[in-house]
């Protein structure tokens, strides 16, 4: 019993020197040690990520050939009697009372003289007729514009639209695109042209970002007229 037990450790020990003698040959021990005292490793540098450039290009927008030989559509608001929210107002407003309001009578009038220069006008360009209400000629002056009249033709973001009279001047607003109307430069072309409650604004987009404007005078005076064709 004694020697088959001191067999075995022999064995044994042999198997350990034998072990040992192979990881010497492999540098196992070197490696095993080198990987204890080694520090951590450090972190690779970030990269810095490079601008993404994004290249903006025209591109010319082709109408559905269901549409394309028909003439553009004519846009005219309606007025439509609404509760009025009130707002705060900040900052100093041009006063709304002295303002004159028009007879109903008149603005019809006006309307209809508007349709009969819109049917003279060459129907290849979206017309937008307005009768201009109290505030697009005093107070905020806030042009609101139609909603199917804004999807359809003019741009999706905010942009600068330029007005142009009869007489040929332009006059350079800012559309805003998720309110839908004109905002800065609007007055200044208001009050130069001198519109006033119940006059008939014909717009006539010849370019995507231009129209040409036509002014019928509720007082029935043919001043703005002569600039149609």
């Amino acid at each position: 019993m004694v020697v088959a037990k001191q067999s075995y450790e022999d064995s044994r020990r042999k198997r350990v020197e034998e072990n040992k003698k192979r990881m010497e040959a492999l540098n196992l021990p070197l490696l095993s040690q080198a990987l204890k005292t080694s520090s951590s490793p450090k972190p690779s540098p970030t990269k810095q990520a490079k601008p993404r450039v994004v290249q903006k290009q025209l591109v010319v927008v082709r109408r559905s050939t269901r549409f394309a030989n028909k003439p553009a559509p004519i846009y005219k608001e309606v007025a439509v009697d609404r509760v009025a929210i009130p707002r705060r107002i900040f900052g100093r407003q041009r006063s709304l009372t002295n303002l004159v309001l028009a007879s109903p009578e008149a603005i019809a009038e006006a309307d209809e003289k508007a349709d009969k220069l819109v049917s003279g006008l060459p129907p290849s360009y979206p017309i937008l007729t307005k009768s201009m209400q109290p505030s697009h000629v005093a107070g905020g002056f806030w042009l609101g514009l139609p909603v199917d009249f804004c999807k359809l033709n003019l741009p999706s973001r905010d942009d600068v639209m330029t007005l142009i009279d009869e007489d040929g001047d332009e006059y350079p607003t800012i559309y805003l695109a998720r309110k839908r109307g004109l905002s800065g430069g609007w007055k200044g072309f208001a009050v130069a042209h001198h519109l006033v409650h119940g006059d008939a604004v014909v717009y006539q987009l010849i370019g995507r970002t231009t129209f040409k404007v036509y002014i019928i005078r509720v007082n029935g005076s043919e001043e703005g007229n002569n600039g149609a064709n």
